[in-house]
């Protein structure tokens, strides 16, 4: 005997196993996928709206130089992320490129307080250096199989102290005449610092995005399995992200020790979180919502443009820092959201 059920009963009348609506179901798509970015561009025009000099082209040069350094670790992240999967916990994260950056940057100005240092055999060394610790990074994470967030933690907070053993915390003054010439020198109008970067973003985009290596990097990123059964050594692309990653800290180390004369204790702590706060944002200038080269340094410009608005509405570096973290965990969660959905 069969039976049947009666019009506006069953399950999809108490909401079990209904389908979403659509209109419901897009707009929860367009606020995970592009919701961080139009938070960042509304907070700017509220900025801008309360401070003229927000908009103005002294502020956007000096955001541009602020964003040299940030870029060019962002890119270095982004690397590593695109090699790992974007997962917030389990894919790929190098939190001591931070680090290997203030390492580097002191290496450099404690060779550079003598005026007739050479540059390149000072940012040779801090490179070396730099390398040292990706290639500890690249050991831990593919060789051991320690969890990437958990590895290069651990990296950071022992190059962190490494390093104020080595300063002894206190701050070392550069005069010599490359530093002066990135932090002033200007082509076609267009501030030295802001050229390296762009440079190095360029090469970056070049190499991810346009050459077999970064197919390859790509490939193990979105699936490991795939890399595998295509025959990819999947362990020795994975390392190298790492080992890429920590050569950008060490270009960087020159464009933070050119923007500060120098190099100064803490200088690690805002650089990581603008750092994390650049990559991801920035997957939000991609199509797919995936962390991108171009996309980071996108986003290191939007995450300087912020700082400098947030300073020039008068706003304390307590609250800019505070803006940063509650950003941070908007940008994550949307990101684990989306991931959550492809699943």
């Amino acid at each position: 005997m069969s039976v049947r059920t009666s019009a506006g009963t069953g399950p999809a009348q108490h909401g079990l196993g209904a389908p979403a609506r659509p209109g419901l179901t897009a707009a929860r798509r367009f606020l995970t996928r592009r919701g961080p970015l139009l938070i960042f561009f509304v907070l700017l025009a509220y900025l801008a709206a309360n401070s003229p000099a927000v908009l103005t082209t002294n502020n956007l040069w000096s955001s541009l130089t602020q964003a040299a350094p940030i870029a060019v670790v962002a890119c270095g992240l982004a690397i590593v992320v695109i090699g790992g999967g974007g997962d917030a916990i389990s894919g790929g994260i190098d939190l001591s490129i931070p680090g290997s950056a203030a390492m580097a940057t002191l290496i450099l100005s404690l060779q550079l307080q003598d005026p007739n240092a050479s540059f390149w055999l000072a940012f040779l060394t801090a490179l070396l250096a730099a390398l040292a610790v990706g290639l500890v990074n690249a050991v831990l994470v593919s060789v051991v199989g320690l969890s990437p967030i958990l590895a290069t933690l651990a990296t950071y907070v022992s190059v962190i102290g490494i390093n104020r053993v080595l300063s002894q915390n206190k701050r070392i003054n550069v005069s010599h005449e490359s530093m002066l010439l990135v932090r002033d020198g200007k082509l076609l109008g267009i501030p030295a610092a802001v050229i390296v970067a762009l440079v190095v973003v360029i090469l970056l985009w070049l190499l991810l995005h346009r050459t077999r290596f970064g197919a390859h990097v790509q490939t193990v990123g979105g699936s490991r399995d795939a890399a595998v059964s295509a025959g990819l050594s999947v362990n020795r692309i994975l390392a190298s992200t790492y080992v890429l990653a920590a050569a950008t800290a060490a270009v960087a180390a020159v464009l933070l020790v050119a923007r500060g004369s120098g190099s100064s204790p803490g200088i690690d702590d805002r650089l990581l979180v603008d750092m994390v706060l650049a990559t991801f944002v920035g997957a939000a200038f991609s199509a797919r919502n995936v962390v991108t080269i171009p996309g980071a340094a996108l986003g290191a410009v939007l995450v300087a443009f912020m700082s400098n608005g947030l300073i020039l509405n008068r706003v304390q570096n307590s609250w800019v820092d505070g803006w940063k973290g509650a950003l941070i965990l908007l940008v994550v969660s949307a990101a684990a959201l989306q991931n959550r959905d492809r699943k």
